[in-house]
């Protein structure tokens, strides 16, 4: 046991009434005890909207009236986002929140009845027996400006990681239908390379196209001339491609949504 521990269980006492809550997208389940493990009143069921969180409200009001506690504290796992607007709703009307690592509950399950089965009631009466443990931690829930920053930073995380779904999308694209792509174009995201990607996504319609049309269409964007040689690569390329030429009409659809995608996410 460290230091950490200790502190945290010195805030629990004889005064606290301890909540355990097991979190889930409709209905929630809480459980509540002091601070030797007796458990006090029924196992509550409430819904995941205002009425539940004034029904449980009152619920941990009249038992801390019925046994004379002054103090709250309700344990939860930080499972998924569900318990978010719980934790605000507690937090707002000056209730203690604490976190607890879901592994933990897994493992102390199986000290009840030993086994590690899930069941809402089971695990409420697990948070809170971790909570009067001192293993829990106190979640930073951040207010104002510094809410604005979280969220900000949590929505770049996402569109960091789809545009590098769209990316590996693309190379096996190319994998598949145009494996030599890369020998013509260091990267498939250049100006020129794009341009290709976008008018002539295929061997089959490269092979088709003059040199002096392909470099008509790179100059579109491409502001530096892009040389004779690389066109010529691009055909001779074309020519002699291994990717797949079945399904190419469905092949050259997917490539354009998700060449749009990209332009979307940069």
């Amino acid at each position: 046991m460290n230091y950490n521990q200790n502190k945290r269980i010195m805030q629990i006492n004889e005064q606290t009434l301890i909540i355990g809550i097991d979190i889930a997208k409709e209905k929630h389940v809480a459980r509540a005890q002091d601070f030797r493990g007796i458990e006090y009143g029924k196992t509550l069921n409430f819904t995941n909207d205002n009425k539940g969180f004034i029904e449980l409200y009152n619920w941990l009001k009249n038992l801390c009236a019925e046994h004379g506690k002054n103090n709250v504290i309700v344990g939860m796992e930080p499972t998924g986002h569900y318990w978010f607007c719980l934790a605000k709703f507690l937090r707002h009307n000056g209730i203690k929140v604490a976190i607890v690592n879901p592994m933990h509950v897994k493992k102390s399950k199986e000290l009840d009845d030993n086994s590690p089965t899930k069941n809402d009631s089971k695990d409420a009466k697990v948070i809170a027996q971790l909570v009067k443990d001192g293993r829990f931690a106190e979640p930073n829930i951040p207010q104002g400006i510094y809410a604005d920053l979280r969220t900000a930073m949590d929505f770049r995380d996402i569109l960091i990681k789809e545009l590098n779904s769209v990316k590996a999308r693309i190379a096996r694209w190319l994998d598949i239908y145009f494996p030599e792509f890369e020998d013509i174009f260091s990267s498939w995201e250049g100006k020129a390379a794009l341009l290709t990607l976008r008018h002539l996504s295929t061997p089959s319609k490269i092979v088709e196209t003059n040199i002096e049309d392909i470099l008509k269409l790179w100059k579109i964007e491409v502001k530096r001339a892009v040389g004779v040689k690389r066109a010529e690569l691009l055909v001779e390329k074309a020519q002699i491609s291994i990717g797949v030429t079945e399904g190419l009409e469905m092949a050259e659809y997917e490539l354009q949504y998700l060449l749009d995608k990209y332009d979307k996410e940069i």
